[in-house]
């Protein structure tokens, strides 16, 4: 069993701290992973506006948002300007590359394009797109070559600016298995490696997980749905910050049961493309997530599909 490693960066003290909490564990064990950065503006305290959904709230009590994320961290983009990513802390971003980790792009405004992503057109997606593909250059100096969409939120024209830009791989769905997505009709060729595991926020205060047993119930999830490529993506604010101790107990129960980790794009590079899955992507439920995601759906192209009602809505 291979395992990939995707961490995703939210936030400017994310950036700051858990990036390089997760980077030092990660060359302390000989572990490989891959970093995706916001590197626009940090909107965080935007995001209180979720606490109207439903199930939001439950999230934010489970996880101990505030203390997680810092008072400041939770004003930004409403009581004070969001402060730019890339430029405060591109120095960081950089480092995680120069040490050999795998490096892409998360978004450009992280709460931005996970609230909005999924009701809007080609004209706004691919502005925001590319706000962040510059921005990543900004820091790194050249193009990103792989993505995962904040939220895992996306909509039918996301395939499309993945396959133009030429990326190794993206990551923007949950699922079971790496796919090229099928949409409008056509059969795109950047592959999606799905998230395949819970993350811990979606696990702790469901079916007495809580904060303290959570890597040990990750260990549990990879023994119940055994699959020989998992992705987990884990968040450079809970994983290299508060749950940081749980985090090494689900790697030191992975590795006991035989797990090899990885980069997604050593992932990538192991597929042959030309007997991948075909997939449908669609809108659906996560459970311990609120709202609906884009998440892997039936294979394609199938008439049937759109006809059975026990499958979710088409992001197209």
């Amino acid at each position: 069993m291979k395992i990939g490693l995707k961490v995703d960066v939210d936030t400017l003290k994310g950036t700051r701290e858990g990036t390089l909490a997760l980077a030092k564990l990660f060359e302390r064990r000989g572990i490989n992973a891959s970093f995706l950065f916001s590197v626009g503006p940090d909107h965080t305290g935007r995001a209180l506006r979720r606490l109207f959904r439903p199930g939001f709230l439950a999230k934010v009590l489970r996880t101990s948002v505030p203390s997680t994320y810092g008072w400041e961290t939770l004003t930004y983009g409403t009581l004070q300007p969001g402060p730019h990513i890339g430029r405060k802390a591109g120095i960081v971003m950089r480092t995680v590359r120069k040490v050999g980790f795998e490096t892409g792009l998360h978004a450009w405004d992280h709460v931005r394009w996970q609230d909005a992503v999924a009701r809007k057109g080609e004209k706004w997606t691919r502005r925001e797109w590319n706000r962040g593909v510059e921005a990543y250059r900004d820091v790194f100096g050249d193009a990103p070559t792989c993505c995962g969409a904040a939220g895992w939120q996306m909509n039918a024209t996301v395939p499309m600016l993945e396959e133009q830009a030429g990326l190794q791989w993206a990551s923007d769905t949950r699922g079971k298995a790496p796919f090229l997505p099928h949409v409008n009709g056509r059969t795109w060729q950047c592959v999606q490696l799905p998230t395949t595991l819970p993350t811990m926020d979606e696990l702790i205060g469901r079916g007495g997980v809580t904060a303290d047993n959570v890597g040990r119930s990750l260990v549990e999830e990879v023994d119940r749905n055994p699959l020989p490529l998992q992705v987990f993506t884990l968040h450079a604010e809970l994983e290299g910050g508060p749950l940081l101790r749980q985090f090494e107990q689900a790697l030191d129960g992975w590795q006991a049961a035989g797990a090899e980790f990885v980069s997604l794009g050593e992932m990538a590079a192991m597929l042959n493309r030309s007997t991948l899955a075909v997939a449908e992507i669609e809108r659906g439920t996560v459970p311990g997530r609120a709202g609906k995601l884009a998440v892997q759906g039936p294979s394609a192209p199938s008439d049937r599909a759109a006809l059975d009602p026990n499958h979710g809505e088409r992001i197209a």
